[in-house]
């Protein structure tokens, strides 16, 4: 399995008992979601490794305690500490309307309700106070907010996410 077909879901970030149990920081609005898995992949220097799960519990709220099978002491547990967790991407909850994972809009087309065709989306910068839509436009990297506001539509038969954004925002990457 490779990071590309799977999702990030969190990662472990303590030890809960003595008899190798961890607890995991879930990177998600519904934890509750991922409550009764029967086994998750870890990131171990660079490889995912499958784990199988024989326990699982929410701990206060966005916490997933977790028991592994073969891991039985707090040494192992100790050597997944900070690892990351990730599950195959069909295990996604779909989602409708205007809703939608970063991974599923890249090679989207941004259409402008007032500009016209904007671009291709090529990523998703969410390393900002708030999320960008990175758009190539023909060599020309324009940053579109991810505001509720602007984004209109996305229209995931025919590939397109429309946005609506303010008068001149386009413009402005295509005036130099």
């Amino acid at each position: 399995m490779k990071k590309d077909d799977c999702f990030y879901l969190g990662k472990i970030v303590k030890k809960y008992s003595f008899k190798g149990e961890l607890l995991a920081k879930l990177d998600t609005d519904e934890p509750d979601l991922y409550d009764n898995l029967d086994a998750i992949f870890i990131d171990l220097r660079g490889n995912l490794v499958p784990f199988f799960i024989e326990a699982s519990q929410l701990h206060k709220s966005d916490l997933l305690r977790l028991k592994f099978e073969d891991v039985d002491n707090e040494a192992d547990a100790d050597a997944l500490l900070k690892s990351e967790l990730y599950l195959p991407l069909d295990l996604l909850p779909k989602l409708e309307g205007n809703k939608f994972y970063f991974h599923e809009v890249i090679g989207f087309t941004m259409n402008d309700e007032n500009f016209g065709k904007v671009g291709k989306i090529v990523a998703i910068n969410d390393s900002t106070t708030q999320a960008l839509f990175e758009v190539d436009r023909n060599g020309i990297e324009i940053l579109i907010p991810m505001n509720d506001k602007f984004i209109i539509k996305i229209d995931r038969d025919n590939k397109t996410v429309i946005v609506n954004t303010p008068e001149g925002l386009i413009d402005l990457y295509l005036s130099e």
